[in-house]
């Protein structure tokens, strides 16, 4: 069986995007939360300050989004390359 690559890529980008927003709009109305999460973000996204403001939000969560739907198609192509290398055995 194979993945689809572009359903693998929707998929994460809307879960890690949403995950994203989610902490971001929470920490927007509950300043502490989610802000050891977003200043480690921070130093992975360019652009992107973990600061409470909605752009660096929507920032972030556009950053996520991209993130995301490249890691869920580099997934999606490797386990097809790899389930395609090893053909299925019959089970006794």
């Amino acid at each position: 069986m194979k993945l689809s690559m572009s359903g693998l890529a929707i998929a994460s980008a809307l879960l890690w995007g949403g995950g994203f927003l989610f902490v971001g709009v929470l920490n927007l109305m509950i300043p502490s939360y989610g802000e050891a999460f977003l200043q480690m973000m921070s130093s992975v996204y360019p652009g992107f300050k973990a600061s409470p403001a909605i752009g660096d939000v929507i920032v972030g969560t556009l950053y996520a989004a991209v993130d995301g739907a490249i890691c869920g198609f580099l997934f999606a192509w490797l386990y097809n390359l790899f389930a395609g290398a090893y053909p299925r055995t019959a089970m006794k």
